[in-house]
């Protein structure tokens, strides 16, 4: 098979996991419904990938996404994120955090999917930070895990409410969070403009 191939099947079994790990649960799906999902043996499976813990390492690391840069004023940034919150949860297929639902599933604290999981949300928490930093409050690491928790929280109520205005009432509280810390939303950026074509590394919601 050429490498062209091998990675449209690497996709292929990517996006079958991606399926039924989110919607159904990583433990209640084993690799014979993944096989049998994809349209391929079991045997061509683990030829991809040798076991279980490889492909929900993957499936994980395929959660991670990137968030492109932007042009408008980092406060508009960080609220218009609890805008795409609420639409998600909107969403049919809305089925909570995959990073803590796997974490939550494996429990095992050394799994490498664990540490993924951990990755996406430091990556989401320092975008935050960033933000808040051109923003120019006075404590951009504790505005940002405040942001982070109220990203977390929100995530949580949407999924066991079933209820999307979570979303708002987040972005309602991050308004008063950042005004509260000295934020001047609507401001410019501070310093100087990233360049447009660099991009950071971040979870999927």
């Amino acid at each position: 098979m050429t490498t062209r191939g091998k990675a449209a099947m690497t996709e292929r079994i990517l996006e079958t996991c991606d399926r039924l790990f989110y919607q159904r649960g990583i433990r209640a799906i084993g690799v014979d419904t993944v096989a049998a999902e994809a349209g391929i043996s079991k045997r061509t499976l683990y030829d991809y990938f040798p076991s279980k813990d490889e492909l929900i390492t993957a499936y994980m690391a395929r959660r991670m996404r990137e968030i492109a840069p932007s042009d408008l004023p980092p406060g508009e940034q960080i609220l218009g994120f609890f805008d795409g919150l609420e639409r998600w949860f909107a969403s049919r297929g809305f089925r909570g955090c995959p990073f803590v639902n796997a974490v939550t599933e494996l429990g095992q604290p050394k799994h490498p999917a664990a540490a993924i999981a951990l990755t996406a949300k430091e990556r989401r928490r320092d975008w935050f930070r960033d933000r808040a930093a051109e923003l120019g409050v006075t404590d951009a690491g504790g505005v940002a895990t405040q942001l982070a928790i109220l990203m977390d929280g929100a995530i949580a109520a949407a999924l066991v409410r079933g209820d999307p205005s979570m979303g708002r009432a987040a972005k309602q509280a991050a308004r008063t969070l950042l005004v509260a810390a000295g934020a001047k939303l609507g401001a410019k950026r501070t310093g100087a403009k990233q360049p447009r074509g660099r991009r950071r590394a971040a979870a999927r919601k």
